[in-house]
């Protein structure tokens, strides 16, 4: 180094290195630096990626002069964007947006930038004169990579390429860089020691949480602009950390380097989805996931129907209690509410506060009529009949609801009849989001075949003023979903918790998964327990079945049902698992029994339990009974509802997140243990019920009053 501080490297050596503009005030400092080892960085450092910079701002109407007076404004360049700061001109304001700062670039010193700066701009002031082909956008200089890959689940086959002008509802997910400070707040709020507990936040506190930097937005604004995809065809999330655009196939795949196809399940529903996809190279730190791409999640309802029977021969009358106890009320041969309510403690109380509200969400085109709602009250609870008629239908993404000639869905009616048989005269929403249909290759591909999940995440999110609880009874296997995908919906659901909604859904009806179904999905076939999602998310209570009485878990051998449990392979323990220490002493019981089939250090699950077996439930006028934990979740959000209901007559706020609670708080206290039983599947065993919390039925059954007597206020029930 000589003694003004500058590089005696020689001129080879200063080309290939990614250059920065800096201050004179700082150059001296830097340039005593040691000069950063470029080799590695291969064609990404040679100077033409500069020269790109530099034709920029030429394209902007830029001048010789102010390019050489912008070294002295801490302006960097480096191998993706030419970064200004703090421009006072108004007309290099359309720099500033294009290329926004705070990049991390390699420095050279203030003589090196200013040799090469100088002979790039000469360079192309004489490219400029000589040609006047147009500057092509930043998005086509820029490298693409793939950004994510997913092999095709079993079960889905390539049906051939989908019409050019398939319509895809394209949600593109910035990643969230503070998230470590919205989990902290979630723990706070919901831990009952904590001096935060139960101070929820609105929307505006979460969203300040997860909105993104001013310049991953920018860039990824950019990037659709150069790709012809102007501001008024985005839509922006209330934090403006989802951006979705409707888009054709076709062009789809020339944004993100890919190609779609039309892939058919098994059972007959299908996707239009790729298996790889990619992105500019100085875009994959600011995008999380973009869907729909390699996610196929089905959100399949977790119901099996047991038996079909015409009314007459299966008489609704047989099962009105005709006593107050659970001998005289319950026939397990058929579900009843009058005996959820003797089971879980709730006969006695009746919903007091007129802000309380529960709500459910369907999806697949399954509907909740009201007709059937209606016939099924008149029967097994006769003073909510009206309730039939009043509940909330919301449609989202052109979701189907009851408008006299709606078909009649037997998930989407197990949902309302089980949750007005317990909650009545409590205010009900049911959400119905746009789901698959059947699939015609030969004519563009209907606009409804995109990610559920999102679409209702984005709506309820969205708004002021939310429901309390929500049950869903919708999953599928966790390696169905890429762990991008899943880790940013799983997200969302925290900042369900953070607003003070209690989150529940069904933990699966195959166990540790289906017989003959359990391998990887990473093309090694390796053997292995299969959780399911969202079940998986440590930001929901996961709810597992039971059956009979004394409970034990639900299974049925008429249909392969067992109540679903597992270890997650994309989310770690969570802290409240983690300080409980009821996972770990569990698996220590194991004493290696199923070592190699599922992850030890994931979040496990069912979180509780409640009946999940022959409910009660009439479709289009006929008596059916099912089972599955798509039961199970609605009768333990009734449960967790009345609760809220019980706190907010009390002039107090609702239990929003339950986990915390149960794991860490006295929760688990109020819930009755379930011994006997086991999540059986993969051709074993599975994992058995014991005293305690287990990978069977978790903490147990709801006891209604000794929740209540916990929160301090016995005797409301």
């Amino acid at each position: 180094m000589t003694s003004k501080g500058r590089s005696t490297r020689s001129k080879r050596s200063i080309r290939r290195q990614p250059l920065a503009l800096v201050t004179k005030e700082t150059a001296g400092a830097r340039s005593n630096a040691k000069t950063p080892d470029t080799s590695d960085l291969g064609d990404l450092a040679m100077p033409r990626l500069h020269y790109d910079a530099i034709r920029e701002l030429i394209a902007a109407g830029t001048s010789v002069t102010r390019i050489l007076e912008l070294q002295n404004e801490s302006v960097q360049i480096n191998q993706y964007c030419y970064c200004a700061r703090y421009i006072p001109f108004s007309k290099d304001s359309l720099i500033e947006q294009r290329f926004p700062s705070r990049y991390h670039c390699l420095y050279s010193n203030e003589a090196d930038v200013m040799h090469i700066l100088s002979t790039a701009i000469t360079v192309f002031f004489s490219l400029q004169t000589v040609s006047a082909s147009p500057v092509p956008p930043l998005n086509s200089r820029s490298t693409h990579a793939v950004k994510e890959t997913h092999i095709v689940p079993r079960g889905w086959s390539d049906a051939g390429k989908p019409h050019p002008n398939h319509l895809v509802d394209l949600k593109i997910g910035l990643k969230n860089k503070r998230f470590t400070d919205l989990e902290r707040h979630l723990y706070e709020i919901s831990l009952p020691t904590h001096h935060r507990y139960r101070q929820h936040l609105s929307r505006e506190q979460v969203d300040d949480l997860i909105r993104p930097d001013d310049d991953a937005s920018a860039l990824v604004d950019q990037w659709l602009q150069d790709n012809g995809i102007a501001g008024s065809q985005r839509k922006y999330s209330s934090a403006r950390d989802w951006v979705s655009v409707t888009l054709p196939v076709s062009q789809v795949e020339e944004l993100l380097d890919t190609e779609y196809a039309n892939y058919i399940h098994e059972d007959g529903s299908s996707m239009v989805r790729t298996t790889k996809w990619s992105l500019p190279l100085h875009l994959h730190e600011h995008i999380s996931t973009i869907q729909p791409t390699t996610s196929f999640l089905r959100a399949s309802p977790k119901l099996k129907t047991v038996m079909e029977s015409p009314a007459q021969d299966l008489n609704l009358d047989d099962y009105v209690p005709n006593s107050t106890s659970i001998p005289g009320t319950c026939n397990f041969s058929g579900m009843s509410p009058a005996c959820l309510r003797l089971l879980y403690g709730t006969y006695n109380y009746k919903p007091q506060s007129p802000n309380s509200r529960i709500a459910f969400a369907n999806f697949l085109g399954e509907v909740p009529t009201r007709a059937d709602a209606t016939t099924w009250l008149q029967h097994l609870r006769p003073e909510a009949v009206s309730a039939a008629q009043s509940f909330e239908q919301i449609s989202i993404n052109n979701g189907p609801i009851d408008d006299g000639n709606a078909t009649a869905g037997s998930e989407g009616n197990l949902d309302l009849q089980t949750i007005i048989g317990q909650t009545y005269p409590m205010k009900i929403m049911s959400y119905s989001t746009g789901g698959s249909p059947p699939f015609q290759p030969d004519l563009a591909t209907p606009t409804n075949t995109n990610e559920p999940y999102l679409d209702w995440l984005d709506s309820i999110l969205s708004q002021e003023d939310l429901p309390q609880t929500i049950s869903v009874s919708y999953g599928d296997s966790e390696q169905s979903v890429e762990q991008s995908f899943a880790e940013l919906a799983c997200q969302r659901f925290g900042q369900l918790g953070l607003r003070g909604v209690s989150v529940l859904f069904s933990s699966g009806d195959f166990g540790v998964g289906s017989d003959g179904t359990c391998l990887s999905n990473d093309g090694k076939n390796t053997t292995k327990f299969l959780p399911a999602f969202p079940a998986s998310c440590p930001y929901v209570t996961a709810v597992g079945g039971t059956r009979d009485y004394p409970e034990v878990v639900a299974y049925d051998p008429a249909n392969g049902y067992v109540s679903g449990s597992g270890f997650s392979n994309y989310f770690a323990q969570p802290a409240y698992q983690k300080e409980s220490g009821v996972v770990d002493k569990y698996i220590e019981a194991l004493d290696g029994l199923h070592d190699g089939l599922y992850n030890k250090s994931g979040r496990a699950y069912p979180d509780v339990s409640a009946q999940g077996y022959r409910y009660l439930i009439m479709v289009d006028g006929i008596i059916v009974t099912l089972d599955g934990t798509s039961a199970s979740s609605p009768t333990v959000a009734s449960v967790i509802a009345l609760v809220n209901d019980a706190l907010m007559a009390a002039g107090q706020a609702p239990l929003g997140f339950l986990n915390p609670w149960l794991y860490t708080g006295a929760g688990a206290q109020a819930f009755k243990d379930i011994t006997n039983g086991s999540s059986s599947g993969c051709g074993t065993t599975g994992f058995a019920a014991k005293e305690g919390w287990d990978l069977a039925s978790g903490f147990g059954t709801p006891l209604f009053p000794d929740m209540l007597d916990i929160l301090g206020l016995s005797g409301k029930a």
